[in-house]
């Protein structure tokens, strides 16, 4: 069998509805209801910041980076990434997280923050953030709140409320 043949870009207007279908997929109704989705809806989405992946012309997969503040420190939040079941398992999300690292480094953020599993994350360089250090605007499990640092020791700098910035 050969290797698919995917395709990361900048997500465009046009995929909004496929982007939309696809989370609805993944994480049913309850996804509105997220402390993760709140602070999305709340700082809303930068265009230049959200990814999707094709295998030719069928989008199989997507994630966004959020503009946040913890505190004054300027961040980013991942998510959600959501990989399309059939595409999972194919380095399809590995790659998208990666590309969320690349485009955080370009604009000069040191850190990126999600809500996630922790054994998935930790491969590509995410790591709990400890107890206490960051407050988010709802219920979380703190034990799946995770930190990308971007520049070392960028997690020891910061700590308060993380909020959307817009």
């Amino acid at each position: 069998m050969s290797e698919l043949q995917i395709s990361l870009e900048t997500m465009h207007a046009q995929d909004r509805d496929a982007v939309e279908r696809l989370h609805a997929r993944a994480f049913g109704p309850g996804r509105f209801s997220r402390t993760a989705f709140r602070i999305r809806e709340q700082a809303g989405q930068a265009e230049s910041l959200a990814f999707v992946a094709r295998v030719g012309s069928l989008l199989v997969a997507a994630v966004q980076l959020t503009p946040i503040r913890i505190g004054t420190h300027p961040a980013f939040m991942l998510g959600p990434l959501t990989v399309d079941p059939p595409f999972e398992g194919k380095g399809i999300g590995g790659a998208l997280i990666e590309r969320c690292a690349i485009a955080a480094r370009a604009v000069k953020r040191d850190l990126i923050i999600l809500v996630g599993d922790e054994p998935y994350y930790k491969r590509f360089g995410y790591k709990r953030v400890p107890m206490g250090k960051i407050s988010l605007p709802g219920p979380v499990d703190p034990m799946r709140v995770l930190a990308l640092e971007l520049e070392p020791g960028a997690l020891a700098n910061v700590s308060g409320e993380l909020r959307g910035s817009a």
